[in-house]
């Protein structure tokens, strides 16, 4: 039997990198650590803004370590190569994606993988939308939308679980992307076929940012059996 190749996942903790890991694993990729870049202070991520402690119950619930590395974004590329380069260093060949068709965005990742002598790996390139969320449905997982941009969406769609009727309801809105590649809106992944146990988690009110609407999320350091994992308070 073939020697697994050893990758790192590129993890915003939403719905794409979720699938995009899962379907690297099917692949035949052996994912051994989770990559997020931070803001300056490491108080959350440059992406979905995660709070560190939601990424890391992720984390501990994948039973996947997680690589922060904090960088402004006049930064990130270079903090981003570095924090390559060291898990390069530890016999990791290639970085798993979840882009989906934004082709600038391939270029930027090819182009700075490639550079490192790592091979990018994007398994959802050119992907459906309407099957990728399918696929993501289907296998498993479970998601909640965690922030709108309410210039598209309402503030009601926040904590909405993505199911087959979410999807429903977001092919009737005008110029909105159907998995928010725009930044439309963005999920937090609780569970799912890659998780050992499910992410404990509670929401801790809203916050408005600019023209974003975001529902904070709130996640205990420590898991514990006794309780009852899965959302509670939304």
């Amino acid at each position: 039997m073939a020697e697994k190749i050893k990758a790192f996942c590129s993890w915003s903790g939403g719905k794409e990198s979720a699938l995009s890991l899962y379907m690297a694993q099917q692949s035949g990729f052996e994912v051994t650590n989770l990559l997020t870049m931070a803001n300056e202070e490491g108080t959350h991520s440059h992406t979905h803004e995660f709070d560190s402690s939601v990424l890391k119950a992720q984390s501990e619930a994948l039973h996947v370590p997680l690589v922060q590395r904090k960088a402004s974004w006049q930064t990130y590329e270079e903090e981003f190569m570095k924090a390559v380069s060291d898990i390069r260093d530890k016999g990791v060949g290639a970085g798993i994606f979840g882009d989906i068709d934004l082709i600038e965005h391939r270029q930027w990742v090819e182009r700075v993988c490639s550079a490192l002598g790592v091979t990018a790996v994007l398994p959802l390139w050119l992907m459906d939308r309407k099957e990728l969320l399918r696929k993501f449905i289907n296998f498993g997982f479970k998601a909640i939308v965690i922030a709108i941009d309410s210039r598209f969406m309402g503030e009601e769609w926040l904590g909405r679980e993505l199911t087959t009727a979410l999807i429903g309801d977001l092919k009737t809105l005008t110029n909105v992307d159907l998995c928010g590649e725009k930044g439309e809106y963005h999920t937090f992944v609780y569970d799912g076929p890659i998780f050992q146990k499910p992410v404990e988690f509670r929401t801790a009110g809203k916050v408005l940012r600019e023209s974003h609407r975001l529902l904070g999320l709130e996640c205990p350091e420590t898991f514990r059996s006794e309780r009852s994992p899965g959302k509670v308070g939304l």
